[in-house]
């Protein structure tokens, strides 16, 4: 049986949204039927690229279109926990960029209310369905690499200074923590699980928005992880999983479509190459699509106790360095 046609709507219309748009139209079975933006030039200038059919200056209008099946959410930060409870009280699908919320609390809001009206809800955390990091954790799942012992995963780079740029706006969530951070936490947490000690130092812009984080994980058995995000300079944005028997390694920006290097004691180094004729998003649509054809309402995936588990680890770092994110 062939899987029906999903319609897809994408509130907020920025950056990420245009490469999720250019990967959505490439996915069979998948069509952008709408889209909005508090903008009506931006929503219509969207639409148009992407061919959709209806370009709407409010959210309320999307997320009550009859027509949709699933709905991207591509707000700020801070916004959201609103919208997703907009979009799943009007009975859609919703897939939530990343950090699916501001803390824990919103979090277990957002999962209690797609589970009582049974719709499916998944954090758009687009790493976990890469091949590159598929194939990472199944080479770690066979123990070629031994025990391990140490992971260590940046994220830096150095965008210009502008308050008023999503990235850096603490009132929208902005900061490194939140925006890049999540990936080398989540890289620790999806290889090696929840640890047992936590500790961690940040710097500040003038703003209150973290400029860095640096983290270190322990974990009962010896093993630790060590984690950094920066607003501040460029760093490598590689992560090394180091084990008795070898080190692999998951070249810049290890998020992102990218090579794997696997160095085994007494072999020769082999390197995986993934050719990805896409940005990358294409991969957790097409989850997304299976989840929502086969009447699922929790990712087998990015299940709702990895979201807690990663916001969960992210509160743990802010209490730490004194980050508060404050709801007016």
């Amino acid at each position: 049986m062939t899987d029906k046609t999903i319609n897809w709507g994408i509130i907020g219309l920025g950056k990420i949204a245009h490469k999720f748009a250019e990967d959505l139209v490439k996915v069979p079975n998948a069509k952008l039927y709408a889209v909005a933006s508090r903008s009506s030039i931006k929503s219509k200038e969207f639409a148009a690229r992407f061919n959709a059919e209806i370009a709407y200056d409010n959210y309320e209008d999307l997320a009550n279109d009859t027509n949709i099946n699933a709905i991207y959410i591509a707000t700020p930060h801070s916004f959201h926990l609103e919208h997703t409870l907009l979009c799943l009280n009007s009975g859609k699908a919703v897939l939530c960029e990343k950090p699916l919320a501001l803390n824990s609390a919103e979090v277990e809001k957002m999962i209690s209310i797609a589970t009582s009206n049974q719709i499916l809800l998944m954090e758009a955390l687009w790493t976990y369905f890469l091949p590159h990091y598929q194939k990472t954790l199944e080479i770690i799942e066979s123990g070629v690499l031994g025990e391990i012992t140490n992971l260590k995963a940046d994220f830096g780079f150095k965008p210009v200074y502008d308050e008023s740029s999503r990235v850096f706006n603490k009132a929208l969530g902005g900061g490194s923590l939140l925006d890049i951070g999540i990936y080398p936490i989540f890289a620790a947490l999806s290889i090696l699980g929840m640890p047992e000690k936590i500790s961690a130092k940040g710097k500040f812009f003038n703003n209150g928005a973290d400029s860095e984080c640096y983290i270190l994980f322990n974990y009962n058995n010896g093993i630790t992880a060590e984690l950094n995000s920066t607003f501040l300079e460029e760093t490598p944005t590689e992560a090394i999983i180091a084990g008795t028997k070898g080190v692999l390694k998951l070249h810049s920006r290890f998020h992102a479509p990218t090579t794997l290097s696997l160095s085994l004691t007494g072999k020769p180094k082999q390197v995986f190459n993934f050719e990805v004729p896409y940005n990358g998003y294409f991969y957790e649509i097409v989850h997304f699509n299976s989840l929502l054809n086969s009447e699922k309402t929790e990712s087998d995936v990015m299940s709702f106790e990895m979201s807690r588990n990663l916001m969960t680890l992210l509160d743990l770092v802010k209490n730490e360095i004194g980050l508060v994110y404050k709801r007016t």
